[in-house]
């Protein structure tokens, strides 16, 4: 899929180009990565695959850690949005909206509840855990947004109004991509666990 800026096509892998994203809508040239704005995890590495562990395949499931770089100065408040790239819909599914996070170098910890969450595709306030068919790959690109003043945004605003309140008032921008394919593996150690003693 295809449809976004060169700047941006150049940052995301092909699977993961997908032209509704958040960041191709509020990022620029000007403001992506900007001061060296950057998001990482310690639990992938970017492009890398996201642990079982923060997904639907494994009980007690969290949202995986986050750490960012200090933004540019003037950055009030950082939000975060995470989309599912992969699929035909105009929009990408939405697994995650945060705000809320002061804006300067930090990190949201393994199931840290953020300060601020919007509703994801199914309506819920939470980390949306990927549920996925076996054997197909999904790319995941979490996107982290500088902005010049704090968002008042009630908690559970739904993924167009927080961005619609983000327009205009972006300072810099960054995105990490993860991928997330379940195996035939993961589904046999849940029938393994159903008939242990």
């Amino acid at each position: 899929m295809s449809g976004l800026p060169d700047w941006l096509n150049a940052s995301l892998p092909p699977a993961a180009r997908h032209p509704g994203l958040a960041i191709a809508r509020l990022g620029s040239e000007r403001n992506f990565g900007r001061g060296g704005f950057q998001l990482t995890s310690p639990a992938f590495s970017g492009g890398g695959e996201l642990d079982p562990c923060f997904t639907a395949d494994e009980e007690d499931a969290v949202a995986p850690p986050l750490e960012w770089t200090a933004p540019p100065p003037g950055a009030l408040e950082l939000a975060l949005v995470v989309e599912d790239a992969t699929g035909n819909s105009s929009e990408p599914r939405c697994h995650w909206l945060v705000w809320g996070l002061p804006g300067q170098r930090g990190k949201l910890l393994e199931g840290e509840v953020p300060p601020r969450t919007g509703k994801n595709a199914l309506g819920n306030s939470e980390w949306l855990l990927p549920d996925l068919p076996e054997g197909e790959p999904h790319q995941y690109v979490f996107q982290l947004f500088a902005l010049e003043l704090p968002l008042t945004l009630m908690p559970g605003a739904k993924r167009e109004d927080l961005l619609a309140a983000m327009e205009g008032h972006v300072v810099a921008s960054t995105a990490l991509v993860a991928q997330y394919t379940r195996s035939q593996e993961d589904e046999e150690d849940w029938a393994d666990d159903d008939f242990e003693l």
